[in-house]
């Protein structure tokens, strides 16, 4: 009796321990689904025309009307990348530089190129940061030793406005009239603000007004006070104190569906969270134990209303992480270090069109772009 009587006890906790279970397990691979998963395209972009060749991608950005803007610096070619131009004592078939602005639609066209210098401006040494507003204005940037500006053209490469000037001065964060090798930029649209992330030298986020380009308020690492003091190599997460400021460079500031602004301290391998008024909200740490140059170095955000994912390049372990926005969890990862496509060398920039498709830009002696389709996911 006592026997059949632990049966009856024991067969409905059996079952709701199955039921538990399987539960857990649908649930895990619900989650597996709905994070996006990737493919690369091996034939994006096409060719480019002119025995062009593209040097270390500086900038990426997608436009409203998913034309995805690359930005490229021609001074990284070297001698036999460009063994046709005059510059080159090769005399060969190929290749010259490509204008440092291409333009290319998802399929991988051309559609048009510009940038350089010209009379009236600053062009950067080294070009690093571009992105294009609603209203089609194209804003760029420079991280090279003495680019303390940032410039503004219209769609078709006319100059329009600058904020600072090269400089050979050093950093200083309480300075609002000069840029600190900017890394980063993005428009507030509603607002009329341009956010940019100040940088390779300074150590801050600043914003402007968009149309008069005037100083609005700036913040550093926790919404402190910026500050410049170098703190030395980076020791990983748990073997020194915490840095209470961003540490160089500012890679990346990018605003959410939401209104919250996404920084990337690259150096720090963390994500830091603010409101647009640079009020503190949380952190994510990414792989903490690796050494510079970091973890962090570009954030794109899932393209469902929610954004409830976040794809960050790793331009150290280079891969493109896939981490959940609500807290920073890890939940997959798209790419290895190598050559071939879809994988990575000096993975630098992420960009993603109203599709959910990601596009990066790599830097070093990576010097390419790449198309990754979503194919599962948001």
């Amino acid at each position: 009796m006592l026997s059949l009587r632990k049966d009856k006890l024991l067969k409905p906790a059996v079952i709701s321990i199955v039921v538990c279970l399987s539960v857990t397990a649908l649930c895990q691979v619900a989650a597996a689904q709905v994070q996006p998963h990737y493919k690369v395209d091996p034939f994006w972009p096409k060719e480019l025309p002119n025995n062009w060749v593209v040097g270390q991608i500086g900038g990426m950005a997608v436009d409203s009307g998913n034309h995805i803007w690359v930005l490229q610096r021609p001074g990284s070619d070297t001698p036999d990348e460009i063994s046709a131009d005059p510059s080159s004592p090769r005399r060969a078939m190929c290749c010259f530089p490509a204008p440092p602005v291409l333009v290319f639609d998802t399929d991988g066209n051309l559609l048009k190129s510009w940038g350089g210098p010209g009379k009236g401006y600053d062009w950067p040494d080294v070009e690093h940061g571009i992105y294009v507003d609603r209203t089609g204005n194209v804003w760029i940037g420079g991280n090279g030793p003495k680019d303390r500006q940032v410039l503004k053209f219209t769609n078709d490469g006319n100059f329009l406005k600058q904020i600072g000037h090269p400089s050979k001065e050093p950093a200083n964060s309480a300075d609002t009239t000069l840029l600190g090798r900017p890394a980063g930029l993005e428009v507030d649209e509603g607002a009329h603000e341009l956010y940019i992330s100040d940088g390779y030298l300074n150590k801050r986020v600043i914003v402007f007004d968009s149309e008069t380009l005037e100083f609005k308020r700036m913040w550093g690492g926790y919404g402190n006070v910026p500050n410049d003091a170098d703190p030395g190599p980076y020791k990983g997460k748990g073997s020194a104190p915490i840095d209470q400021q961003f540490r160089s460079p500012v890679h990346c500031a990018h605003i959410s569906n939401d209104g919250l602004v996404y920084v990337c301290d690259r150096a720090n391998d963390r994500v830091q969270i603010f409101t647009k008024q640079g009020k503190f909200l949380r952190e994510f740490f990414l792989r903490p134990e690796t050494l510079e140059p970091g973890t962090v170095c570009d954030i794109a955000f899932s393209h469902d209303t929610g954004q409830e994912y976040l794809l960050v390049a790793d331009d150290t372990n280079n891969v493109i992480w896939t981490l959940r926005r609500s807290d920073g969890t890890v939940l997959g990862m798209t790419g290895h270090n190598g050559r071939n496509a879809g994988q990575f060398h000096a993975i630098h920039q992420l960009v993603s069109d109203s599709a959910g498709n990601l596009y990066e830009g790599e830097v070093e002696t990576g010097k390419r772009v790449q198309k990754f389709v979503l194919v599962s996911g948001k």
